[in-house]
């Protein structure tokens, strides 16, 4: 089947995805239950399992396995924006019921950024190609800093996007229900939900910078690059209500994140002397991050335990 057919079916089944959610079983507002949120997590990687078995069908085995390298490479990084959601949405004291459509419009956004990004970065590699051993320095350093850095810390008032907002619109005191605008006594407000949603996309952008570089390590196929990505970020939603309840629980999660991105790095510049086979790499990077699950799960934080 002709790619371009395939990635308009595929842009097609996603947007068509959204509606359902958002249109008809997210038509009420509520926060989802674990149970529901589970087995929202379960249809989409089960999504994303049978779409690298298509892949596998069309393009053969070599570009299942990228597209399954990409797919738990992006989906792993996708656990640290998940926490730092959290963050923001206890720091602003958010709704319960409003996160949902929060969530929604911010992940469609990054869907639209990341677009963006692969296609400019797919365009740089291709012209200039030493440009992934300055992508693999970099992610070398943000191991080392995510290894060492303590615990995030939100300051809205240092996010230049929501300085914006607040000169051009004036923000409402409360929350409006699920609104970003309304209009009071004839005169548009903002509402403390759209500086929400501004932090939230421009924190998944900020994240894009490190998972877009280490996919181009595995391949620089964009199909495979950009596939993989929205399956990742589509499941982000129902991965967020799953860990709202114990974001605690991982404590050295982001020590495996780290090594990660760190041996993602390190095969970027090994590249011109060793290619690390795709299979070696996809098994690699399970280990870390299961054994970074279950270390925290086996040593939880016991200063967490006490509070």
């Amino acid at each position: 089947m002709n790619e371009n057919l395939i990635l308009l079916l595929f842009n097609v089944f996603i947007i068509l995805m959204l509606i359902l959610d958002l249109g008809v079983i997210q038509k009420k507002a509520h926060f989802p239950s674990m149970k529901e949120a589970l087995a929202w997590s379960a249809v989409w990687v089960a999504l994303a399992l049978l779409f690298g078995l298509f892949i596998w069908y069309e393009s053969g085995p070599i570009k299942a396995l990228e597209y399954y390298t990409g797919y738990v490479v992006e989906k792993a990084l996708s656990v640290d924006n998940v926490f730092v959601f959290i963050i923001i949405f206890s720091y602003f004291s958010v709704p319960r019921s409003a996160q949902h459509k929060v969530l929604f419009w911010g992940i469609l956004s990054a869907i639209v950024f990341r677009a963006i990004f692969i296609v400019a970065g797919a365009a740089l590699i291709s012209q200039f190609h030493w440009i992934l051993y300055l992508l693999g320095a970099f992610l070398i350093f943000t191991a080392i800093k995510l290894a060492v850095q303590r615990e995030t810390e939100i300051h809205p008032e240092n996010n230049p996007l929501v300085r914006f907002a607040r000169k051009l619109f004036p923000v409402t005191k409360d929350y409006v229900g699920e609104k970003f605008f309304v209009v009071q006594e004839g005169k548009r407000f903002a509402t403390p939900l759209l500086l929400v949603l501004l932090m939230i996309e421009s924190t998944d952008i900020a994240f894009a910078t490190d998972s877009i570089p280490a996919i181009f390590s595995i391949t620089q196929d964009t199909f495979i690059i950009y596939t993989s990505n929205i399956f990742a970020i589509l499941g982000l939603r129902a991965l967020y209500f799953v860990l709202a309840g114990f974001m605690n629980e991982f404590r050295y999660l982001k020590y495996g994140l780290s090594i990660v991105l760190g041996f993602i790095g390190v095969k970027m510049l090994i590249e011109p002397w060793y290619q690390v086979p795709i299979l070696s790499s996809l098994a690699a990077i399970f280990i870390i991050i299961a054994t970074s699950i279950v270390l925290s799960i086996l040593h939880p934080d016991k200063k967490d335990k006490s509070k």
